[in-house]
């Protein structure tokens, strides 16, 4: 039995949802979203909240029970409020400019790294090493946010790199010379 998958979902006053079969679709004043429910999952609109329904009682419904009302409760609260991923670049002479919809990192490569931004995400770069990311999708959040931070990983040395703000790296002592 699913717990998770039974809490309903409050709809905020400013969210529309409309439920046609499998298909659900949500528009909040951040954006619009649609999401697809797999065979056995069902969803039904009762007043100002959402119900998420299995129609078995295999594992396997039981399982994606619980998903379906995570996902769904966090495309309401996308389109409702919207998600932020912050990043921080450390490392002299590394930093960050937007232009138009490419954000261009310098990262102390021979080339500058373009990162083309999607559609439906918002990137603002403050002081040149601040990055704030925001949508309404959380995956896409974290995805464009782990596509930065891949492109150079903080280091355990010197630390320098791109990290997630507030995230500790562990440093590391460098080698040294020992006497004979």
């Amino acid at each position: 039995m699913s717990r998770i998958g039974q809490k309903p979902i409050i709809v905020p006053d400013k969210v529309k949802i409309a439920v046609q079969g499998p298909l659900v679709n949500i528009e909040g004043p951040r954006g619009k979203l649609k999401h697809t429910l797999p065979d056995g999952i069902a969803a039904r609109l009762d007043g100002k909240t959402l119900l998420v329904e299995k129609q078995g009682e295999t594992r396997q419904h039981k399982a994606l029970h619980g998903l379906s009302r995570s996902l769904l409760a966090n495309f309401v609260q996308g389109a409702n409020e919207g998600f932020q991923k912050k990043l921080e670049i450390q490392g002299v002479g590394f930093k960050a400019a937007l232009q138009g919809k490419t954000l261009v990192l310098n990262l102390g490569f021979s080339h500058p790294i373009n990162f083309a931004v999607p559609d439906d995400i918002k990137v603002t770069v403050t002081d040149n090493v601040n990055i704030l990311i925001e949508g309404a999708d959380k995956q896409k959040v974290g995805a464009v946010a782990a596509d930065i931070r891949a492109f150079y990983p903080p280091e355990p040395y010197k630390g320098k790199g791109v990290r997630y703000s507030g995230e500790q790296i562990i440093r590391k002592e460098g080698k040294t010379a020992q006497s004979k």
